[in-house]
């Protein structure tokens, strides 16, 4: 199963656990899992059909330009990553 690795400011939804494993093909059923699990994640990591603005997803060490269709495989480690920006 994927890796999730959850950002500190969602963890107080999954009681503080920092990486879970959680069933899913892309990252779309991999949110609906989370979900069932801890109510509420997906509210904070979407809106409406796609990843909240803001929100970066880096799936096996590359950012991913396909959001919550973006496939995954057995051992896919996933981070939500909130974008940084400064000057």
């Amino acid at each position: 199963m994927p890796i999730i690795y959850i950002p500190s400011l969602l963890r107080d939804l999954t009681h503080g656990q920092v990486a879970l494993t959680v069933p899913g093909n892309t990252v779309g059923q991999v949110v609906e899992a989370l979900e069932q699990s801890y109510p509420g994640i997906k509210a904070r990591l979407c809106d409406a059909d796609s990843l909240r603005p803001g929100l970066a997803l880096v799936v096996d060490s590359e950012v991913s330009r396909q959001g919550l269709r973006h496939p995954l495989a057995e051992r896919s480690e996933v981070h939500f990553l909130p974008q940084v920006s400064g000057g």
